[in-house]
């Protein structure tokens, strides 16, 4: 039987693992607000760990953005 070298397997490993740590841009989570809600949550829920990836950041600077659009539609504007 042939052996699959180490690297191999762990680059197969490493891509896999890549396709689920997908970071989402600010207009990305703003145009599917149900993927922004569940960043949202998985960030507050561990803020420990993920409080400074990539879409967290992204997540939280959406959440703003949806905000203030709201408030100047509120306001008339």
């Amino acid at each position: 039987m042939r052996r699959i070298p180490i690297f191999i397997t762990l680059l197969l490993v490493a891509a896999c693992s890549q396709e689920s740590e997908r970071t989402y841009t600010v207009d990305e989570l703003i145009a599917d607000e149900a993927l922004l809600s569940r960043t949202f949550s998985d960030c507050r829920n561990n803020p420990g760990e993920l409080r400074n990836t990539a879409n967290c950041r992204n997540a939280e600077a959406a959440d703003g953005k949806l905000r203030l659009q709201n408030m100047r539609k509120a306001l008339g504007g």
